[in-house]
């Protein structure tokens, strides 16, 4: 009976997130406050700005990762596929969704099993903390082992265990939890939000534990309070203080900036000038999720906010599936490799050196965070 309410929500998860509003409504990720210095006169060309980047023992041909989508459920396991076939095509990284499903039933570990659709990039398992600390170190470690990830993303996603009226409302032994896996996987194992953002305090205390990746998943794009209240309301409920919370994507890069860990950024990227933003402001990665789900679904959706077929296969026509995650993450790279060449950068790290002006609401969130 667990199980199949965990998959049901899974299919919840992904249904909602591809029809309807989930993202922030008043509040943004702050990156529209980060400028790049335009440098007009410069000696490179396109085709020489490199953007290769290491990530978790594997060299990636852009600093992209497809963030945590889904899993467990029958319906997810050709997107999965998907996703990893289009992560090995780009030579990007991929993120699995939580294994909580694998849990309780061994059988669900099928639709993460998409190695051989991805033998040579980043492929990374999940799980919640909570779980985590619930059956030990080594049955989550397993999780890693069998789908045959490199990594680990351990999310932490207190708001929208809040929200969740079968969610959890006790959070003991998280840090405990952390240290333990980071001991048991030594350099495997990145620490992520689930949109709303870490603080410094948060971040330093993830490195006290021996963490050394982290995904900051910052407020400004998918509001998973608000995906929550929509699956417990029929119609569009109201919104929310909840569906608002959280430390804008921005804000946080700046939060976390100078403690020493890979940063990956994530949380309202939507194209290749979040990424450079997100490059400049200190992120090593830049991870982008609903974005992509929506171009593998394209064409899936009425007007009317129906799905005309089922959302999550192949899109015979072309605008969707496989081909449309490929077009809209090669779109991201374009745009990525142009904001660098205007910006005066040849490469990632090159760019992180431009220094980017900040102005804005960054600005007064930076000044009242360094008066503490």
């Amino acid at each position: 009976m667990a199980e199949t309410m965990i998959g049901a929500r899974k299919l919840d998860h992904l249904k909602l997130c591809l029809e309807m509003d989930v993202e922030y409504r008043e509040k943004t990720t702050l990156l529209e406050d980060v400028h790049l210095v335009h440098q007009a006169l410069s000696d490179a060309s396109f085709d020489d700005v490199r953007i290769e980047t290491p990530f978790m023992g594997r060299t990636l041909k852009a600093p992209l990762l497809i963030s945590a989508l889904t899993g467990g459920v029958p319906e997810a396991e050709s997107l999965n596929r998907d996703l990893a076939r289009a992560a090995q095509e780009l030579g990007v990284a991929l993120c699995l969704g939580s294994q909580r499903p694998m849990l309780k039933d061994r059988d669900a570990a099928r639709s993460y099993r998409v190695r051989r659709f991805a033998p040579d990039v980043p492929i990374l398992g999940n799980i919640g903390v909570q779980q985590a600390a619930q059956v030990g170190t080594d049955r989550t470690a397993d999780l890693v082992r069998s789908i045959e990830a490199d990594g680990l993303a351990v999310h932490l996603n207190i708001a929208q265990e809040l929200s969740q009226p079968e969610g959890d409302r006790s959070f003991p032994g998280g840090c405990a939890t952390i240290r333990a896996l980071a001991k048991r996987l030594p350099g495997r194992v990145m620490v992520k939000e689930t949109g709303c953002g870490l603080s410094r305090e948060t971040a330093a205390r993830l490195k006290a534990c021996g963490v050394r990746t982290v995904d900051v998943a910052g407020a400004g794009g998918t509001s998973w309070p608000r995906v929550e209240s929509l699956r417990k309301t029929p119609k569009q409920p109201q919104r929310t203080w909840l569906d608002e919370w959280g430390i804008p994507t921005a804000a946080s890069l700046w939060e976390v900036g100078g403690l020493g860990l890979t940063v990956v950024a994530s949380g309202g990227i939507r194209n290749g000038l979040d990424v450079a933003k997100s490059l400049a402001m200190g992120a090593d990665l830049v991870g982008m999720a609903l974005p992509v789900l929506r171009s593998h679904g394209r064409g899936a959706v009425e007007a009317g906010g129906r799905a005309s077929r089922p959302p999550f296969g192949n899109d015979v026509g072309g605008r969707g599936g496989y081909d449309g995650v490929v077009r809209f993450l090669s779109g991201v790279i374009t745009e990525l490799k142009t904001a660098m060449l205007l910006a005066g950068a040849d490469d990632v790290a090159a760019l992180r050196r431009t220094g980017p002006v900040i102005t804005g609401r960054l600005k007064e969130w930076i000044s009242s965070r360094k008066r503490r």
